[in-house]
């Protein structure tokens, strides 16, 4: 039949196809500077902020970072069935109340505090709950100087090299840091050195147990000895706080016969990220203190406009419950076998990758993820060799693969040396250290076969910023 004679087709209606990406809101780009004056389709908003976030690296290629990356489904459940939850309204929230008691109560039973002794809280991160330690040195310091008509104007702090945290207090709450430099092989603190700095207006000392910069352990038990001795000399009673942030979930499992803890009489409180070797989600950290002396009551607020009656000691109010949930999942979840089963894993894989990198020649070990330190390998490049590149650039160029693997230089007095670093948690398998290592093995060939003729720097090698503000 001619085309002309055929009959014309009935008009079909088709539904009307909701794609996003041809949709008004996929040809503008998202506000940046000031709020839109609309709604918008919660699809389309969901999918442009998404795909933002592509650009994002890959938390679990991030081997500077020492935060959890990797969680149980379970995990990710609770944390979405507690999103709601407010931790400091105990009055509506009395059960989560109890499991942040109960963590505490486990904790200062796996740091060997005197039986039904110790107090704590949960926190953002060991970093608020250093700064809450802090402060606790600080009043106690404070008091006894009131008590004796003695001054409290110039109240001083030693440490060894600290992460930025223990700056941010000294900065805040007016204390001066001494911190202890690094020099010559000498990276961490030492107890001589300690004690150099020591005198009537020390508020406290503080070894770290997971050195951030290298990973090594300090001396904790030689500390305590060394300020022993100086009380019985001159009568000093300096309170040691340890930094547990990432080794107070190490060493109880993989060296429970170390003494770093409340079995030492010195050490008066601890610090700990849960959200590290802890292996909950970002966002909680703990604070312990040896007993409720130790802790004074003047830091303690207690406010009832929530409901009740609540003894607070934080410098957040309202915060998110589900990470102290999460924390009590774990604990219940793994126990002590299973968190030494964890760790263990951590530390065998951070010592094949040390073994293998000491295998390319061109690099010095300083820490080769033993017990001795937190499961991390850290190395500096050899001092008589002269590869045609710099830590900074072979940093640079394993981010090409998706890797991050730290460069930086060390803190005064030995700014001189260039240091990378691998932290090894849970969920970085044996295989994902074979490809690293194969793409650390692949840099070292590029390099050989293209120098680099300007190379890179440490302020080189920090970060980026759109917006003219430092960020590294």
């Amino acid at each position: 039949m001619p085309l002309h004679h055929q009959k014309p087709r009935r008009k079909v209606s088709l539904p009307e196809i909701d794609d996003i990406y041809a949709s008004a809101d996929s040809i503008r780009e998202l506000p940046q500077m000031r709020l839109p004056e609309g709604e918008h389709d919660p699809r389309h908003i969901y999918a442009a902020i998404h795909d933002e976030l592509m650009l994002d690296g890959n938390s679990r290629q991030n081997l500077a970072t020492f935060c959890t990356t990797w969680m149980e489904p379970e995990v990710a459940r609770l944390m979405a069935e507690t999103a709601d939850k407010n931790i400091i309204d105990k009055d509506e929230y009395p059960q989560t109340a109890e499991i942040e008691g109960r963590c505490v109560r486990m904790l200062a039973d796996l740091w060997n505090a005197p039986d039904g002794a110790a107090v704590g809280c949960s926190t953002t991160g060991s970093s608020e709950a250093a700064m809450l330690a802090g402060m606790a040195m600080k009043w106690r310091w404070r008091e006894r100087r009131r008590q004796a008509g003695q001054s409290t104007d110039r109240p001083n702090l030693v440490t060894g090299p600290v992460q930025v945290c223990w700056h941010k207090f000294a900065r805040y709450w007016d204390v001066e840091l001494r911190e202890i430099p690094m020099q010559g092989d000498r990276l961490i603190l030492s107890p001589d050195e300690v004690i150099k700095r020591c005198d009537e207006n020390t508020i406290g000392v503080v070894p770290t147990l997971g050195v951030t910069f290298t990973g090594q352990y300090e001396d904790v038990v030689g500390v305590c000895a060394a300020l022993d001795a100086l009380e019985d000399e001159n009568g000093l009673d300096i309170p040691v706080h340890v930094d547990a942030a990432s080794g107070g979930f190490l060493a109880p499992f993989m060296v429970p016969g170390l003494a770093w803890d409340f079995r030492l009489a010195r050490v008066k409180s601890i610090n700990a990220s849960g959200h590290k070797f802890g292996l909950s989600p970002l966002g909680v950290g703990w604070a312990l203190w040896r007993t409720a002396e130790d802790l004074p009551e003047d830091l303690v607020f207690r406010v009832n406009y929530l409901g009740g009656d609540m003894p607070t000691f934080a410098l957040n109010f309202s915060r998110p419950g589900g990470e102290v949930i999460c924390q009590y999942y774990n604990f219940l979840r793994l126990g002590r076998e299973g968190y030494r089963r964890v760790q263990e894993a951590c530390y065998a894989n951070a010592a094949a990758l040390a073994e293998a990198i000491a295998g390319f020649g061109l690099f010095d070990m300083i820490h080769k993820g033993g017990t001795d330190g937190i499961p991390a390998v850290s190395w500096s490049m050899k001092k008589d060799i002269n590869p045609g590149f710099t830590l900074f650039d072979l940093a640079d160029r394993l981010r090409t693969r998706g890797w991050q693997v730290p460069a930086y230089s060390m803190p005064p007095e030995r700014e001189d040396l260039a240091v990378q670093r691998i932290l090894v948690r849970h969920g970085f398998s044996a295989d994902l250290g074979k490809l690293l290592l194969r793409d650390i093995k692949d840099a070292l060939a590029f390099f050989q076969k293209h120098p680099v003729g300007a190379p890179m720097t440490a302020a080189e090698a920090g970060g980026f910023d759109h917006s003219g503000r430092a960020i590294s």
